[in-house]
C-alpha cells in the first residue's frame, strides 16, 4: 500500500478503479477491512480509497491527542497525494462524524454516506466492540455487539474472517483511547450549515448508538435522506452488503 507523511505520522492508503473518487473512512479503532463489502462494488465505477487511520494498520500510532480536525486533515493528505480534486466521503460510526468534520472543513468534499452515525460523539458508545488485536477470540466475541443476531448465526464463517481482520489491523488499548476521546468531545454544530447531499444508512437493532441519532441526522441535514434496515446491526453495510451498495451507488449516481 502506498504511504502518505503527515506531521510525522505514516498513513497507509490504497486506491483502485477510476472516475470520480469515493474515500472511505473507518469506524473507531478499525482499518480499511472495515469497507471490503464496499471497494469491490465501487472500484471500477469509481475511484475507491480506504485508508488506515492512525493507530491501525501500518499507521503510525498516534502521537498525543486527537481530534475530529485532525482524522480530516489526514483524509485530505491522503487526497491530495493521489491528486483527488473533489470526493464523495463514506464513513461508519466513528467515520460518519470525520466525514461530516470534512464536509465543514474541506472544500473537496461532494455527496456524503454517513452509515450508522450521529451529529455528536455522545450519541454513539463504541466501547461494546473493542478488543486487543492480540486476542483474537476477544476480537470474534465482540462482534456481537457490531452485528444481529440474525447474521451471527447464519454467518459464523464470515465472523471468522473479520475477527482474523481486526487481529491484523485494528487499534490497540491506548490508540483506541485515543481515538475515543476524539469522539466523546466531537459535535457536528449546525447542520444547516452543511449543503452536501447526504445519505444516512442505518440498522434498527444497532445497540451501540442512540436510537434516534439516525434519523435525527437525517432529518436536520438540509439535503439529507435516510435508508434504514430495521433488522440490521451496527455494521449495516456489511450485514445487508447488497442493498446497501445498491443504495450507495444510486446515490452518487443520481443528480
Amino acid at each position: 500500500m502506498p504511504t502518505v507523511e503527515r506531521d510525522g505520522t505514516e498513513l497507509y492508503y490504497e486506491s483502485a478503479g477510476s472516475g470520480e473518487t469515493v474515500a472511505f473512512v473507518p469506524d473507531i479503532g478499525t482499518g480499511a477491512w472495515l469497507w471490503g463489502w464496499q471497494h469491490a462494488a465501487l472500484a471500477g465505477p469509481y475511484e475507491a480509497v480506504v485508508w488506515n487511520p492512525r493507530g491501525t494498520g501500518e499507521s503510525s500510532r498516534p502521537r498525543g491527542d486527537l481530534s475530529m480536525r485532525t482524522f480530516a486533515n489526514d483524509l485530505d493528505a491522503v487526497l491530495a497525494d493521489i491528486g483527488a480534486s473533489a470526493t464523495h466521503v463514506v464513513g461508519c460510526g466513528l467515520g460518519a462524524m470525520v466525514a461530516l468534520e470534512y464536509a465543514r472543513r474541506k472544500g473537496r468534499a461532494r455527496k456524503l454516506v454517513l452509515v450508522s452515525g450521529a451529529a455528536s460523539g455522545d450519541a454513539y458508545d463504541p466501547e461494546p466492540l473493542f478488543a486487543e488485536p492480540s486476542d483474537e477470540v476477544a476480537c470474534r466475541e465482540t462482534l456481537e455487539y457490531a452485528f444481529s443476531d440474525d447474521f451471527r448465526a447464519q454467518q459464523p464463517d464470515a465472523l471468522d474472517d473479520i475477527a482474523a481482520w481486526r487481529a491484523s489491523e485494528d487499534a490497540d488499548r491506548e490508540s483506541w483511547d485515543r481515538q475515543r476521546a476524539a469522539l466523546d468531545e466531537w459535535d457536528a454544530g449546525a447542520l444547516y450549515e452543511l449543503d452536501n447531499p447526504a445519505l444516512v444508512v442505518d440498522g434498527g437493532a444497532d445497540e451501540l448508538l442512540d436510537a434516534s441519532a439516525s434519523e435525527r441526522l437525517a432529518d436536520d441535514l438540509p439535503r439529507g435522506e435516510r435508508q434504514s434496515f430495521p433488522d440490521a446491526g451496527h455494521f449495516v453495510h456489511a450485514e445487508r452488503s447488497r442493498a446497501v451498495n445498491d443504495a450507495v451507488l444510486g446515490f452518487l449516481d443520481g443528480e
